[in-house]
């Protein structure tokens, strides 16, 4: 696979990184309307208050977008490997913030400033080291059933939770949750798609398919449940941490993406990681939009 392609699936990247800031901005605003003057309450968002939420305009904008956004990573997927394409979508913290800032009409400060550089430095250095190590794989139906089998694991224990703990979850519990699960969406997308580039229509590629659907279903609910207790920054800036973490880890040690990797490599993977995560982190901690509001209660 040439250098021409893995521009264009970084492009596709950058654009499904656009396409969900958007969509983020747009859901946490129809998720929030009417809450505005009202304290937020965590894990609030109900089945008949999910449902309110398609008769809303702008949340069914931000559902396009996000649509969209997937759309445009599954394009980059096909092109590119797993541990290229997905660290891009960090992008979205930093256009999240600035349309969160303009949203709230609040000045963004250096501390932001300084967390957003650091975070698209990390980013960047990420995505120039992989793609120089990436490599495409042959996927064997013993790394899917690893996949599959972690993936069930998780889904059965994240849907306990939710289902007898969900009142009593805070904001970043939903978006751990959230972000574990898009990270095997990624991950399964990914796959899927191999394995129908390789001819293998068998019963364990639509078992994939199926639990990928799933993933996104209960990922999906998570999210919107963050949205109420939360700001858009917040989901953003854990998702983007935590969904690329999972999906490289799983990139890497799974389907082997990264043999070719030398020491110097390992180690640029690891500052840059740090240097992002340390980004996003920072962002959390300084954004004047986060730090006059309390998130919580009930």
């Amino acid at each position: 696979m040439g250098p021409e392609l893995r521009e264009l699936a970084i492009l596709l990247a950058i654009a499904a990184a656009v396409a969900l800031a958007f969509g983020a901005q747009f859901q946490n605003q129809g998720v929030t309307k009417g809450r505005e003057k009202a304290p937020r309450v965590r894990g609030s968002l109900s089945i008949r208050e999910l449902g309110r939420l398609f008769a809303r305009p702008r949340w069914i904008s931000g559902l396009g977008l996000m649509g969209l956004g997937m759309v445009l990573q599954l394009s980059a997927l096909t092109l590119a490997p797993l541990i290229v394409v997905q660290p891009v979508g960090a992008i979205a913290l930093v256009i999240t913030s600035l349309l969160n800032a303009r949203y709230t009409k609040t000045r963004i400060n250096r501390g932001t400033v300084l967390a957003i550089g650091l975070s698209t430095f990390g980013v960047g250095g990420f995505v120039v080291t992989a793609s120089r190590v990436a490599s495409q794989v042959e996927l064997t139906d013993a790394n899917l059933l690893r996949v599959l089998g972690l993936l069930v694991v998780i889904l059965a224990g994240f849907g306990i939770l939710f289902f007898t703990f969900g009142k009593k979850a805070k904001a970043l519990t939903y978006i751990l949750g959230a972000g574990v699960l898009y990270g095997f969406v990624a991950t399964l997308a990914k796959v899927v798609i191999q394995r129908l580039y390789q001819m293998d229509y068998d019963l364990l590629t639509g078992l994939a398919l199926v639990s990928m659907i799933g993933a996104v279903l209960l990922g999906g609910w998570f999210v919107q449940n963050a949205y109420s207790s939360g700001p858009p920054d917040l989901v953003i800036a854990g998702l983007t941490v935590i969904d690329p973490m999972v999906a490289v880890a799983i990139a890497i040690g799974v389907l082997g993406e990264a043999q070719a990797a030398s020491w110097g490599s390992i180690v640029a993977f690891s500052v840059s990681g740090a240097t992002a995560i340390a980004g996003v982190y920072l962002l959390s901690r300084v954004h004047p939009e986060l730090k006059p509001r309390k998130w919580s209660v009930k």
